[in-house]
């Protein structure tokens, strides 16, 4: 059974999903999970494969969505990348990683996508 933390952050995915597609991008894989963690989207932005991070917040008490997501986060989500990519035949695809952060502090949800929110990182 889920818990009310879980089902925001479900939420939150559920509206980011709806603002790519809306943005023209192709979701390919939703909570891509390994044993070496999870992937909350995996889509197509023209030729590019896009790695992204969801970031819900209630409010910014604890810190904005995007700034959760740590250097320790990035390599977690790099690792998960590489294996996608490994798996799936398509290494030297083109790919990068982007973070939705979403505020639902109010009645209308606020959405910024930002692409290119890092680096790949595995050191």
């Amino acid at each position: 059974m889920r818990n009310r933390q879980q089902k925001f952050g479900e939420k939150g995915e559920a509206i980011a999903v709806r603002q790519l597609k809306k943005d023209g991008y192709k979701i390919l894989e939703t909570n891509y999970l390994t044993k070496l963690g999870e992937i909350d989207i995996i889509a197509k932005d023209k030729d590019t494969i896009v790695f992204v991070e969801v970031k819900a917040r209630r409010s910014v008490h604890f810190g904005s969505p995007k700034g959760a997501v740590t250097t320790q986060k990035q390599r977690k989500i790099s690792m998960v990348a590489l294996y996608y990519l490994k798996v799936t035949n398509q290494i030297t695809a083109k790919a990068r990683f982007d973070v939705v952060a979403v505020n639902l502090n109010r009645d209308k949800p606020r959405i910024e996508i930002i692409k290119n929110a890092f680096e790949l990182a595995y050191e």
